[in-house]
């Protein structure tokens, strides 16, 4: 069995490898969420727009883990960051997880209609009411994470955004280290859209690992970087976690970073922001 290592980031330690449940519905949620923690996964990202929170809970109570041993990730959706709203939502997602906290609370995207302000300022109020133990932000451009943190009076310890080889984010990358935030990739793999590129062939085959394993690798050996591929299959489950066995040399690990090509983004609903 395979343990992810910590990151350590202000206010926060988090396991390098979590398991993301988006599009996991049902039983088939719970039972992935299982069978994560049976392999070794001690982290699991989830969100109310999910819809799963509930399953993630019964997951995580079918495991002999104590939940102090777990890191769970939940995320406060769009329409629902405006001061008081947060805070409902927050609480909401804690009675479908059946908890008293999470380890960590992000705003799943911003709201244009919603000033930052009020929603940092809720956010805020969330972890020193103990409802989560650190707080952050998603799919937050430069502008808006500068502006966060100029807002924040609580530390803002994370940033999620999508993240791939394909898809160059070193400038979001750069200001979230600068505010001292973990990243946290979603997407980490692409959804396998580079699998078939020769650097990645040849290096699975040279490390005897998959395409998908490699990305992983990459992801997880830059700093302050943390991912959260998603499955719902045992084996794959298994196969996502086990990349602490082997590390990529700085030159394998620019040239997958050279892979980045415009117009990679697999995620921008039209809420999106302008991205940087």
């Amino acid at each position: 069995m395979t343990l992810a290592p910590h990151v350590q980031g202000k206010g926060i330690s988090i396991p390098a490898i979590g398991l993301g449940t988006f599009r996991a519905e049902g039983e088939q949620c719970a039972e992935a969420v299982q069978w994560a923690i049976d392999s070794g996964y001690r982290h699991i990202d989830t969100a109310a727009f999910y819809g799963n929170e509930q399953f993630v809970g019964e997951g995580i109570r079918a495991t002999t883990i104590k939940r102090s041993e777990l890191f769970v990730t939940t995320k406060v959706w769009w329409t629902d960051i405006a001061d008081g709203l947060l805070q409902a939502a927050a609480e909401a997602s804690l009675r479908r997880l059946d908890m008293d906290h999470v380890d960590l609370l992000l705003i799943h995207w911003p709201n244009p209609q919603v000033p930052l302000r009020s929603s940092i300022d809720a956010l805020c109020k969330v972890k020193r009411a103990g409802l989560a133990k650190a707080i952050g932000v998603s799919n937050f451009t430069v502008a808006m994470l500068d502006e966060a943190n100029a807002l924040a009076t609580e530390p803002l310890s994370m940033l999620q955004c999508e993240y791939h080889p394909m898809l160059d984010q070193s400038k979001l990358r750069a200001a979230a280290a600068k505010h001292g935030m973990l990243w946290t990739s979603y997407c980490p793999i692409g959804k396998g859209v580079g699998f078939g590129e020769g650097l990645l062939q040849d290096l699975a085959a040279k490390y005897g690992k998959t395409p998908a394993q490699i990305i992983l690798r990459w992801q997880v050996q830059q700093p302050g970087t943390v991912a959260i591929p998603k499955s719902v299959t045992p084996s794959r489950i298994k196969e996502n976690i086990a990349v602490f066995d082997f590390a990529l040399t700085d030159e394998e690990m620019r040239a997958v970073s050279g892979l980045a090509r415009p117009g990679s983004r697999l995620i921008s609903p039209v809420f999106a922001p302008a991205w940087d």
